[in-house]
């Protein structure tokens, strides 16, 4: 007999080799219905896999990102079987889940796969699925892989299966189509109610634009229509909300083929909004002790070889720039820390001068394949809102708290009301990737847990998901239409500061190692404003909105008045812009409030001859009639009532 202990901490006893489908059945046959994977001692496998040994477990439905990963893995490999069958002579490159839904890269040959050829696929698939085809998960010595996928001419998995440890490969068969994998899988097809193939777009072989483009295939299943059909509906949503659509209206940002893909460019308006953000978050950070400090965009290679960043990312990122001086090599800045380690060392430091926060908003570049780039989301070139604070290790703890109080501040001051953290530790049983001394590691990972506990904060423990030089706190924010987005980090670092020699001198008169803490709450400049843009529909709070104030002159003869008006809400610090166009009034209002303005003033006759506006609210309509100083006087305490909120 085995003991199966649960999430609850009640403990079962099970024969030998029991599954987890066994322990769902045991437990109730609705449970057995929907479990899709189960979870033991931490790792996910299929529910039909035997468990030998007294272990942890976890079942997983399509509610657990667990099981989603698993149903949506399986998805893959139901389209790739479809794909088999239409298309003979198809090359399979990978088909992993992702967050949302599965893709499969595909070599078809001579054959062209568009998105016009989705229904038959999609037919296809749920023909496979009203057969109920089992999966089996099988292990297979390299010699035979290699054999079986090379008698297919299935080039890509061989390459992978070269590259495998012999005794760790295996594949899953379903009918006739066999694959190689890791899983876990669904033990059927059968819960895949529903199935919808998104996109098709070009995807480089392992990302390397060297190599041949595949065909990548983009797909959503669900066990019910109902999900699938919210689910399309949410996409619609999305596409209304899409940054880039939004920030092409609203004049924010643009890109230039000439300046070159992933570089955006921030037009007037979205440069005021950023400044915007940044003041905000200086005025935050300014009570709890951050010095600002500015570094250049490039620095010697040696510096992110001390760091350990170039052995991690230097293939990756942009290549060294070579200075006529012989041997001189310079990196564009890929990130801000090294040059505050280097700002840290500038004088002797003592045990009394700590903690440091030096907080920079700066920008660095990182060379992402251009099939990844996507609207500000992912660029090649980005501003960090980047703080490095270097403290004692008795200060730890609560500083990591106080940063933690910051993220707080802006997630309510920008409407971010649904979020969840996550602590990211290392991999226990690949600890090779990461840099550092195990008792470092483990000092680390405890102060973080010790904070959210102090915070009272519910955050979920993610193993692998750490920095290779430490263990942080993510932060996950769920927008209007529920898509989850990671804004926010922290980072504990003893790496760093041994690297650089960093030291102070401790009230014993000896010399120490200062911890660090990596912190960016908004994470990036461009993807904080790309998700907040989608967040809010473009419909920004009044505080920072581009343009709080539009004045619409019913006819030309009141443009002075209108003029007039928004001089006086200028000379306010109310940001006013007057629409001087020969249009009729209601094509005005529309197309203003199209512009997400909060507030349009209409102003006519009685308007110019009363000092007065007529005062429309974007999503309220008419608000009635007002002297424009007693508006001017709403709306900057509007404004202050939002600001002192936090």
């Amino acid at each position: 007999m085995i003991k199966v202990t649960f999430p609850d901490g009640s403990v079962r006893e099970y024969p030998n080799g029991t599954t987890g489908m066994q322990i769902a059945e045991s437990i109730s046959p609705r449970l057995a219905q929907d479990v899709l994977s189960v979870s033991v001692n931490g790792i996910v496998q299929d529910l039909n896999q035997p468990i030998t040994t007294d272990s942890a477990v976890k079942l997983h439905k399509f509610d657990d990102k667990e099981g989603k990963q698993a149903f949506w893995h399986t998805s893959a490999h139901l389209m790739a079987e479809a794909l088999q069958e239409l298309y003979p002579g198809i090359k399979f490159g990978i088909g992993p889940a992702i967050e949302n839904g599965f893709y499969y890269d595909v070599d078809p040959g001579e054959n062209v796969i568009k998105e016009s050829d989705f229904p038959a696929i999609e037919k296809k698939m749920m023909e496979i699925v009203s057969q109920r085809r089992t999966l089996a998960r099988e292990d297979i010595c390299k010699a035979d892989a290699l054999k079986f996928f090379g008698d297919k001419n299935e080039t890509y998995k061989t390459e992978l299966i070269n590259e495998l440890e012999d005794g760790t490969i295996t594949v899953y068969k379903q009918g006739d189509f066999t694959d190689l994998c890791r899983g876990p899988h669904l033990a059927d097809v059968s819960p895949i109610k529903a199935v919808k193939l998104l996109n098709v777009a070009g995807a480089y072989w392992r990302g390397d634009e060297k190599r041949k483009q595949l065909t990548r295939i983009y797909g959503i299943s669900f066990p019910k229509k109902k999900m699938l059909d919210e689910y399309l509906e949410l996409l619609e949503e999305a596409k209304k909300r899409d940054h880039r659509k939004i920030g092409k209206e609203l004049e924010l940002f643009a890109f230039s083929q000439d300046v070159g893909p992933g570089l955006p460019l921030w037009l007037p308006k979205g440069t005021a909004l950023r400044d915007r953000l940044e003041d905000f978050l200086k005025n935050v950070q300014k009570p709890y002790g951050y010095q600002q400090v500015r570094t250049p965009h490039i620095g010697q290679k040696q510096l992110w070889i001390t760091s350990g960043h170039y052995a991690k990312y230097g293939k990756d990122s942009f290549q060294p720039i070579h200075t006529p001086q012989e041997g001189e090599e310079f990196l564009l800045k890929p990130m801000n820390c090294p040059f505050h380690c280097e700002i840290y060392k500038t004088v002797p430091r003592s045990y009394k001068d700590l903690p440091l926060r030096y907080a920079e908003f700066g920008t660095v570049y990182r060379y992402e394949q251009s099939g990844e780039l996507h609207g500000l989301t992912r660029v090649r070139g980005f501003t960090q809102d980047d703080a490095h604070i270097f403290c004692r290790p008795d200060q730890l703890k609560d500083e990591f708290k106080k940063v933690m109080d910051i993220i707080f501040i802006i997630f309510k001051a920008l409407d971010f009301k649904n979020f969840e953290a996550q602590i990211s530790l290392r991999d226990p049983e690949n600890k090779e990737k990461y840099i550092g001394s195990e008792e470092n590691w483990i000092k680390s990972e405890e102060a973080i847990i010790e904070a959210c506990k102090d915070k009272g904060l519910e955050a979920k423990i993610e193993l692998g998901e750490a920095a290779f030089y430490g263990p942080k706190l993510d932060f996950m924010v769920k927008d209007a239409i529920g898509r989850r987005w990671q804004l926010g980090t922290i980072q504990v670092d003893y790496n760093l500061p041994e690297r650089f020699d960093l030291e102070y001198t401790g009230s014993d008169n000896q010399k120490h190692r200062p911890v660090m803490i990596h912190r960016a709450p908004f994470g990036s400049m461009e993807r904080f404003v790309a998700v907040l843009i989608e967040h809010s529909d473009g419909k920004f709070p009044l505080w920072l909105t581009p343009e709080q104030v539009v004045v619409l002159p019913i006819s030309e003869k009141y443009n002075a008045y209108a003029q007039k008006v928004a001089e006086y809400l200028d000379q306010n610090d109310i940001r006013a812009i007057v629409d001087d166009r020969n249009e009729k009034i209601g094509r005005k209002i529309r197309d203003n409030e199209m512009k997400r303005i909060p507030y349009l003033l209409v102003v006519g006759e009685k308007e110019a001859e009363n000092d007065e506006v007529s005062v429309r609210k974007q999503g309220e309509g008419d608000k009635g009639s007002m002297k424009f100083i007693t508006f001017a006087g709403n709306l900057k305490e509007e404004v202050s009532k939002m600001m002192n909120q936090w």
